[in-house]
């Protein structure tokens, strides 16, 4: 059985073509009797539809994480308000999604009125999310190189801290209520 490799309004690089485009639909190809689709296509407005091995994903930027999380911010279409309606926007007619699976699907959203609102607030907000796994190794390290080498005085606050951040974070810290 077939699973979607990509989703509707995602950039892709079409191989035979040699272009970047967006996925305008995704085609499943049913056969009677079965509960999932045999074969998926996607319809990226080229004239043809193409399989998932003619297309590539854009490639997010390496997270440099030790825990392996590969968060990233993708667009998704506003389907409330058109381009025209949000041209003030920083990307108009479409908003932040942080995907944080490597399904495509798993993350943070940003509902259309939240976002109408305060759109440079919630960008700001989907880049702090999805650069949170490498906020979080570089936490770590600091807090392992002050607890394995000597540290100069003008640190010592800053290394604390890092390690209140550890322990926040893997959940050994006593005071429950979420300070850190």
């Amino acid at each position: 059985m077939a699973h979607a490799q990509f989703h509707k309004n995602q950039r892709v690089y079409v191989r035979p073509v040699g272009t970047w485009t967006l996925v305008e639909r995704v085609v499943p190809h049913w056969t009677k009797g079965l509960k999932e689709p045999l074969r998926i296509f996607y319809d990226v407005g080229l004239g043809r539809e193409f399989s998932a091995d003619e297309l590539r994903a854009e490639a997010s930027e390496p997270q440099g994480c030790d825990d392996d999380e590969h968060w990233r911010v993708v667009r998704a279409a506003n389907k409330w308000q058109s381009a025209r309606e949000t041209a003030h926007h920083p990307h108009p007619g479409t908003q932040p999604v942080v995907i944080t699976d490597e399904a495509e699907w798993g993350g943070w959203r940003v509902p259309g009125a939240e976002y109408a609102a305060s759109p440079d607030r919630i960008e700001k907000q989907a880049r702090t999310i999805a650069a949170a796994p490498k906020l979080v190794s570089l936490v770590r390290k600091i807090a392992e190189w002050a607890r394995t080498e000597p540290i100069p005085e003008s640190l010592i606050e800053l290394a604390g801290s890092c390690g209140k951040i550890v322990r926040y974070l893997d959940n050994s810290i006593e005071d429950t209520r979420g300070r850190v």
